[in-house]
This record gives C-alpha cells, sequence and structure tokens, in this order.
C-alpha cells in the first residue's frame, strides 16, 4: 500500500490533472478490487466466555465458518441465534461449519451474556468484542451482522439484520462454498 502512495505522489507532481484524475480513479478501482473480495478475519485476540484468548484470524480451520456479531439487547440477534440452533447440528455434520457468536455488549451490559448463552441452551463460539475492535475490523455497524468464512479463511458472504428465514440463506450459501 505504502509504494502505491508513493506512485501516486510521483504521477501527482509529473502529469497533467486529466491524467491524474485517471490514475487517481485507477488506484482507487484497484484497492477496492484487491481488498473487497476473498478479505480475511483481522488478526484481533479476543476472550470467549471462560476467559480464554482466541486470536481471529486463527480461526480458519478449512472448513466454514459462521461468525455473528450480536448485542443482549438486540432482539433479532437473539431470535436469529436461537432459531440457528435448530440447524447448527446439521450443518455441523453436513458441512462442518463452526459458528462464532460475538457480542459487543459493553461493560455495562457483559454480565447479561452468559446467563443468557446458558439459558438458551447455544452450542456456539460466544466470543466478547468488549471494545467493539473486531466488529469496526469486519466493518459492522450494526447487528445482528453475520458473515461467512470459507475454509481457506475469506469472508464469501455477509448478511445485515434478520428476518425469519434468513437461516435458508446462510444453508444456501454453506451449500454453495462446500461445492468448491
Amino acid at each position: 500500500m505504502g509504494l502505491l502512495f508513493i506512485f501516486f505522489i510521483f504521477w501527482y507532481s509529473h502529469c497533467k490533472l486529466r491524467t491524474m484524475k485517471k490514475i487517481f480513479f485507477f488506484c482507487i478501482f484497484s484497492f477496492v478490487v484487491l481488498y473487497s473480495n476473498g478479505q480475511g478475519i483481522p488478526s484481533i485476540t479476543l476472550k470467549d466466555l471462560e476467559g480464554n484468548s482466541i486470536n481471529m484470524s486463527s480461526i480458519a480451520n478449512g472448513n466454514p465458518i459462521i461468525i455473528s456479531f450480536w448485542a443482549t439487547w438486540c432482539a433479532p440477534c437473539k431470535k436469529e441465534l436461537n432459531n440457528y440452533t435448530e440447524y447448527y447440528k446439521d450443518w455441523q455434520e453436513k458441512y462442518g461449519a463452526t459458528l462464532y457468536a460475538v457480542t459487543i455488549d459493553d461493560q455495562r451490559s457483559i454480565g447479561r451474556v452468559a446467563p443468557y448463552v446458558s439459558s438458551s441452551g447455544w452450542d456456539y463460539k460466544v466470543i466478547s468484542d468488549i471494545n467493539k475492535q473486531f466488529a469496526q475490523a469486519m466493518g459492522v455497524n450494526n447487528v445482528p451482522h453475520t458473515f461467512l468464512v470459507d475454509g481457506s479463511g475469506n469472508i464469501v458472504w455477509s448478511h445485515n439484520n434478520y428476518a425469519d428465514g434468513d437461516e435458508a440463506e446462510l444453508e444456501h450459501q454453506l451449500e454453495l462454498i462446500s461445492k468448491k
């Protein structure tokens, strides 16, 4: 990225404005193409509910990974993850999928996470992102926000919000990446 910037400055000082605009837009286009497709999971360390540290970039294990951002104060988030429980065992068996439920609850509400997860009977790996560092790195603006990561660790699908039946689209996406 630094070389691209140096190249840009060099050309800026030596080209006409019209040519410069073309180069600028080419650079922007190239950046978007290179970094939007096949983006990987950021290297950020979070803690699970037991206090174990997990570097999120190392969770890729050759199988699909579902990362679902949620919060205890978010009714659609809880509905989504509660509905996923019906399908999760099947997704594990068919596709080898693992689901990480990443809570963005802050210091004030983090105490509600473990009791809620326990009472809901989730089989998911629940991770805490109190400072929303991981959410920001993943481009999450609101919850629920779900990502599907392929076996190589590339983000291949993303979905905002939740409506009944969205789990069918997630399963469809799981099927698509398992056929590749």
